[in-house]
């Protein structure tokens, strides 16, 4: 219990972190133009069953590449650590990690306002790299002291390949909602975190 406590607590510090920067920037530029749901993509999903493919198509991938991913780097402490061995337990704090702790936030930042900002300027290709680029490079800095250079390295391009796929799914097969990469983050989340309290990987 007091692990799912810390977690809701973490994930509204989070949210309030993660969110600060953008909506000072929708209020100073687009507040009598949009809401700030839809300026930052919290909108209904389009795309029907082209969304749905795309979506299901990605979890499939990134939790293959994923469990390849965690198998590398299982020597290495990482947020999911939190959770091993501690079986079913952990689930509602896993699922509170998965979903709000970790996922939500990032997808505010990254995919919500830097790829939205970006693409205003630069278009979306070279908006859609730079974000998975940081989103990666975020993710390596994390492991800065922890990995070996090729772990580093492995991580930054695991993420960074799996935010291109998220911002791509947004913007091109969903109208721009982050909705899609949202479930798809929290989907990923949910698999390390209950292998990690299962001890499967």
């Amino acid at each position: 219990m007091n692990l799912f406590l810390s977690k809701i607590a973490s994930s509204i510090l989070q949210i309030i972190l993660f969110a600060t920067v953008p909506f000072i920037w929708w209020l100073a530029t687009a507040r009598k133009k949009q809401t700030f749901a839809e300026w930052i993509g919290l909108k209904r999903i389009t795309g029907g069953r082209k969304t749905l493919t795309a979506i299901i198509i990605a979890i499939i991938a990134f939790l293959l590449s994923g469990a390849f991913t965690l198998y590398a780097i299982k020597d290495i402490e990482t947020a999911a650590s939190e959770f091993t061995g501690l079986g079913a337990a952990a689930i509602p704090a896993i699922v509170i990690y998965a979903a709000l702790n970790t996922a939500f936030p990032e997808e505010l930042l990254f995919r919500g306002f830097i790829l939205k900002r970006l693409a205003n300027k630069f278009g979306f290709v070279t908006a859609n790299i730079i974000q998975a680029l940081l989103f990666g490079l975020l993710h390596g800095v994390l492991f800065f002291s922890l990995a070996g250079t090729l772990k580093k390295v492995l991580i930054i391009l695991f993420t960074g390949v799996i935010a291109w796929f998220m911002g791509y799914i947004n913007e091109k097969c969903s109208n721009g909602s982050i909705i899609p990469s949202w479930i798809i983050h929290t989907v990923s989340n949910l698999f390390s975190g209950i292998c990690a309290a299962f001890l499967i990987i």
